[in-house]
């Protein structure tokens, strides 16, 4: 009987168990038919995920300075891409232990995490002691950050697991992990770890440390909470202890290092470099178009020279700043320093502050010269022949018409000498013997050189007086373009703010890169092939830069002389002291100062463009600081004598007074010795000019 209910027992025990098994069946029957389901409805229309085979993300343009420090990113979403290789493998580790434990082994969905979620979540709902968790994969990450929306619903979700699933049978791990460390967002405009780490600690991410890697991995839950930041790195260090990736100890160790996190994005540069940068994005942006410039991950590398640049911005506020003071309405000004053989921009400030205005100052705006026009008509006569202490009266100018209008031409001082030599009158700033040898040699041949060296265009049509004494209109950088062609040979350079750009990979834009030669000072001229004929012969551009040096050491421009230096310069000042200027140079150096308000108007009792030639001595006392004096150049052909300053006649015949050493062309002499009052008197150098 006993064998009978146990035969019994084991029939029911056999049947229960197939009707268990039948039920196993027809659940996974019904599961794959489910599945199969969800993959009918929700698998046919999905992107395209084979592109990321070959993924080349969105990367910021990095704009860097001449000695290879950046300068700011040009970007929509700021990215900077790492290869897996590159990354550190603690910072792999703590987005895995912080993301998904059980990346390196699921097939992209984790079953195991998912019932954890279920479990940890309905817990919540029944008021257990436990923190809503979701599901996702770093996989199934990639899939929704390439691809999908993050509106929470379901059909999302399943897509998102549909795509997990085929990404991981058509990539390796690293690769899915090198797609999600580049893509995900994590606060400040920052996307992927590469720029994260610029973004929060100003590193690359091959210099973060343990605490840092382990900030980064807790931001792609709350990107902006900057509130919570120590506990939430603390819990992934807790995380990566529990993973076996660092120990206790090393975790304690990180958990007590303070989080430098930095307040702003620091390669985002000082107000000094604005105006240059600012240049830079407006002349790529024509050329390349936004797209590319923002986009493409460019590394252009510019001229621009960090050292100087903040001296140049020191030079120019401090000017400002000296006359605005207790002013309502502030003076404005520019300053750009140049190589003047190669064009190369070294320095730019537009303004007082590109917060306050981003108008370039140095670029953009078109004001009168006043008398830094004077050397182009003085180069006019010295080549035709004129010499260097050629006479020219400097008396007054009587019955002087134009555009039916009278006027009488005055000197700063209110004073005439009488006959001066033409370096006395270049040196001094004269007027009234610059409107004499405009008069001498035709307006047209005076402004013909101003259109020749590129300050004025090619195109006026007014060719009057006026023009040729600085009523015409240019830009600071044009002007300086011009007087650069007085030391470099006569060329015509045009200005250069990038040396190359590259692209992501290496590749230089636009063709293959030009070598780039820094000039140092035992270098000669560059000679390029098909440049042409130079824009003046070398013997008068070299009497020409004597008289400017001239101008410096012992004229208008004395407020420019550097100790131990070469320096050739000219003041210009406008009408009623509504402009003020200086361009200077040394042998492979050159400035251009502006100083005056954006709406024009006089700047007042004791303004002048001493204002401008003070700020460009403040500037070369910094950049000549550890160099070399390097006289200019002296063409073949020349002869030197000393003559008498003031009379132009030999030393050894009117020792007398100032004497200079003079170079003479072929066939050109001292003047011989005239005995007058007027001319030996002495001219006071003062007021504006």
């Amino acid at each position: 009987m006993k064998k009978f209910y146990l035969r019994i027992a084991h029939m029911k025990l056999r049947k229960v168990f197939r009707v268990f098994l039948h039920i196993i069946f027809w659940c996974v029957v019904a599961a794959i038919a489910g599945v199969a389901t969800l993959f009918l409805i929700y698998g046919g229309n999905l992107p395209d995920y084979r592109k990321l085979a070959t993924y080349a993300p969105p990367v910021a343009t990095r704009l860097y300075a001449a000695d290879g420090s950046l300068l700011i990113e040009y970007a929509e979403e700021r990215r900077v891409f790492i290869d897996f290789e590159d990354i550190p493998p603690q910072l792999v580790n703590a987005f895995v232990a912080a993301e998904d434990q059980n990346f390196w082994t699921h097939p992209g969905i984790d079953v195991q995490g998912i019932s954890r979620a279920l479990i940890n979540n309905a817990m919540r709902m029944f008021g257990f002691d436990k923190t809503f968790t979701g599901a996702s994969t770093i996989t199934q990450q990639v899939a929704k950050n390439f691809f999908l929306s993050s509106d929470r619903t379901m059909s999302r979700k399943i897509k998102e697991a549909i795509l997990a699933l085929r990404l991981e049978r058509a990539f390796s791990k690293k690769h899915i992990m090198t797609l999600y460390l580049n893509q995900i967002f994590l606060g400040a405009r920052a996307y992927g770890v590469g720029s994260a780490a610029l973004m929060y600690f100003n590193k690359p991410v091959s210099e973060l440390t343990l605490s840092e890697c382990a900030f980064l991995a807790s931001l792609p839950k709350a990107p902006n909470d900057r509130a919570r930041a120590e506990e939430r790195r603390n819990y992934v260090l807790r995380r990566m202890v529990d993973e076996g990736y660092i120990t206790r100890a090393e975790a304690d160790a990180a958990a007590a290092e303070p989080l430098n996190i930095n307040s702003g994005f620091t390669a985002q540069m000082a107000d000094d470099f604005q105006y240059f940068a600012e240049d830079v994005r407006r002349q790529l942006l024509d050329e390349l178009g936004r797209e590319i410039l923002y986009n493409q991950g460019l590394y252009i590398k510019t001229t621009i020279n960090p050292e100087y640049q903040r001296a140049a911005s020191a030079a120019l506020n401090k000017a400002l700043d000296t006359y605005n003071s207790g002013r309502t309405e502030k003076l404005q000004g520019a300053i750009i320093v140049m190589n003047p053989h190669t064009g190369r921009v070294l320095a730019m400030s537009g303004g007082r502050s590109f917060a306050e205005s981003s108008f370039n100052r140095a670029t953009q705006a078109k004001r009168q010269i006043g008398s830094t026009i004077k050397p182009f008509v003085y180069l006019a006569a010295l080549e035709r022949g004129f010499s260097p202490e050629y006479l020219i009266s400097d008396t007054p100018v009587v019955g002087l018409r134009e555009n039916n209008m009278q006027w009488k031409p005055e000197n700063y001082d209110k004073k005439f000498l009488g006959d001066v030599p033409l370096r006395f009158a270049l040196e001094t700033s004269r007027n009234v013997p610059s409107v004499r040898m405009v008069e001498k040699i035709g307006v047209e041949n005076a402004i013909e050189v101003a259109q020749r060296f590129g300050v004025y265009p090619e195109n006026m049509s007014n060719m009057n007086l006026s023009l040729a004494l600085g009523s015409g209109e240019t830009t600071l950088e044009n002007l300086v373009l011009g007087y650069s062609a007085f030391i470099n040979g006569g060329r015509k350079i045009e200005p250069k703010l990038v040396d190359y750009v590259e692209d992501r990979y290496g590749n230089v834009i636009g063709g293959s890169k030009t070598p780039i030669i820094e000039w140092s000072p035992d270098m000669e001229p560059i000679v390029e092939n098909n440049v042409g004929e130079p824009l003046a012969d070398a013997q008068s551009l070299y009497q020409l830069v004597s008289i400017l040096q001239g101008a410096v050491e012992r004229g208008t421009g004395r407020q420019a002389a550097i100790s131990g230096h070469t320096i050739a310069g000219k003041t210009g000042t406008t009408n009623d002291v509504k402009d003020v200027w200086f361009v200077g140079f040394s042998k492979n150096l050159i400035v251009g100062v502006y100083l005056g308000y954006d709406t024009p108007k006089p700047l007042g009792k004791g303004a002048g463009s001493h204002m401008a030639a003070s700020t460009f001595a403040d500037f070369m006392r910094v950049a000549m600081a550890n160099e070399k004096n390097q006289p200019f150049a002296v063409p073949d052909g020349l002869n030197f004598v000393r003559v008498n300053r003031r009379s132009g006649a030999a030393a050894s015949e009117d020792p007398d007074g100032t004497i200079v050493i003079e170079a003479f062309k072929p066939g050109q002499h001292p003047n011989p010795v005239v005995r007058s009052g007027n001319a030996q008197s002495n001219a006071v150098v003062g007021g504006v000019f």
